[in-house]
């Protein structure tokens, strides 16, 4: 280190300068595979960390909380100028010569530090930072009473499906535990895959929203913010003055006394009997002095203010956590996108597959893109690419009719180049949404029916056909002179031209 603060200072400078020079050359190399980007991050991501020490380092000395960069700058403008002058430069002088081997060299001789590769943690599974691994994860949601049995790409695909988990058990806290440990994970593959991304900036603004959309009761599933309250009465509904006794409160029915006693937010079970006495209890006692047991899960007395809150923290913290994970996984659709159809690759593979796959990652250390993903493909014509990324032979092109464009007003106009396309796109989702919209079945009768007036109005001809009802001109029958049948309209049309007799 420099033996004065002013050395130190432009030493603090010079370093963020070279970082800055450094953090530009690194930029301007092309990576061309995925492992090469991603070291490339993190390289780029170690020295913003690196500026941003020197720069709260360099704040704090110009800050001159103790004045100790004022009274060196004072030192140097003592009254023998000259003296002070050199009485520095000797020491400049003496710390060089302690210390020979001190580079000062530019960003251009720092090759090392363009080449170096971070360490990064991945998983095999995670496949540096393509894919998740939510393996633990998912064993966990499957051995817990709040989760249920599905498969790994069903459960990465509902990830999010929190309306899945039944209330009660939403407000337990090891739910709690599994939302928290699923999002540390994603948080960390966040950071590990995506260096110069920041989980502020994913996060702003998202616990004001989520909390203004709970205290209005906006949010699904948390329309009473986590408390389900008991009412404080329900003489709205029934004078409990005018019953006498259980038998008279029994005489309302089974259903009528389950409403009660469920807008009391008392258990609704046994005979009616036991219902009536349930609710009979309520005509002296207030809610607040009734035992605890009566109450349905989740349902909590006005009165009982302290239970009331610590069940409205749990559920608050949910609510965030629940929101955190949307937000995350959001920011993440891309890769649980692609993780769930590397699982679904994978449950079609054989093992002998399996087993070359997993041999030329070894040799190759990673997954990596192909070289030539990015090089330029010439195509003029614009034809579709094969499997190896070129495109296609013209002669291919046209023999497949991927020259022939076919529309289909019910799909919204799209186009679909090909006959086979066009063939394929009748049983596609937005086909079959197009049909729900206008009310029509999406059936083999309508098949090559592209245009929304004819598809209704052949379905018209079919309900009216399936309405059944005496039509003479198509059901009544003619016979000519040689014995053929016909219908009274087709009999009628060969008669007038003279084709039968």
């Amino acid at each position: 280190m420099a033996s004065t603060l002013l050395e130190q200072t432009r030493a603090s400078h010079e370093e963020m300068e070279l970082l800055e020079r450094l953090i530009v050359r690194d930029f301007h190399t092309e990576a061309k595979s995925h492992k090469e980007r991603l070291y490339q991050n993190h390289r780029v991501r170690a020295k913003l960390d690196q500026m941003q020490t020197l720069a709260t380092r360099l704040a704090q000395v110009y800050h001159d909380d103790d004045g100790a960069r004022k009274e060196e700058i004072a030192a140097l403008r003592g009254e023998n100028m000259y003296s002070t002058f050199y009485d520095r430069l000797k020491e400049v002088r003496d710390y060089h010569r302690r210390h020979p081997t001190l580079d000062v060299t530019e960003a251009e001789n720092h090759e090392d530090r363009l080449k170096e590769q971070p360490r990064v943690e991945f998983s095999g599974e995670e496949a540096l930072g393509r894919f998740l691994d939510l393996h633990e994860h998912h064993n966990r949601f499957l051995n817990s009473k709040f989760g249920r049995q599905v498969e790994y790409a069903e459960y990465v695909s509902s990830l999010t499906a929190f309306d899945q988990v039944p209330r009660q058990q939403r407000l337990a806290r090891a739910y709690r535990e599994y939302l928290s440990g699923l999002l540390a994970y994603l948080e960390s593959f966040y950071e590990r895959s995506q260096p110069l991304s920041s989980l502020a900036k994913a996060y702003k603004g998202l616990e004001e929203e989520t909390r203004s959309a709970c205290e209005v009761g906006g949010l699904s599933g948390w329309e009473d913010r986590g408390v389900r309250q008991a009412a404080p009465e329900v003489s709205s509904q029934i004078d409990l003055e005018a019953f006498e006794s259980v038998d008279e409160l029994e005489m309302l029915g089974a259903e009528r006394l389950k409403e009660l006693l469920a807008a009391l937010g008392l258990k609704c079970g046994g005979t009616p009997r036991q219902r009536a006495a349930r609710l009979m209890l309520t005509k002296h006692t207030p809610l607040e002095q009734l035992d605890r047991k009566l109450f349905a899960k989740g349902t909590i007395p006005q009165s009982r203010g302290g239970e009331m809150a610590r069940q409205q923290e749990a559920a608050w913290e949910t609510v965030l956590l629940e929101a955190k994970l949307g937000r995350l996984c959001s920011v993440l659709g891309n890769v649980l996108d692609d993780t769930k159809s590397n699982v679904e690759k994978k449950a079609a593979r054989t093992y002998e597959e399996l087993q070359a796959e997993q041999e030329e990652a070894d040799l190759e250390g990673m997954v990596t893109d192909s070289d030539e993903e990015d090089e330029f493909v010439y195509n003029p014509l614009k034809l579709p690419l094969g499997w190896d990324g070129k495109p296609i032979p013209y002669w291919l092109y046209k023999l497949h009719g991927l020259n022939q464009e076919f529309k289909c007003e019910i799909c919204g106009n799209a186009s679909y180049w090909g006959r086979r396309a066009f063939e394929r796109h009748f049983k596609e989702y937005r086909h079959q949404n197009g049909m729900r919209a206008l009310g029509i079945p999406n059936n083999k009768n309508f098949y090559e029916v592209t245009k929304i007036a004819d598809a209704q109005a052949l379905w018209k001809n079919m309900q009216e056909r399936e309405k059944g009802g005496f039509r003479a001109e198509m059901e009544e029958e003619y016979e000519d002179g040689q014995g053929n049948v016909y219908n009274k309209k087709t009999y009628e049309d060969l008669k007038r031209q003279g084709l039968i007799d």
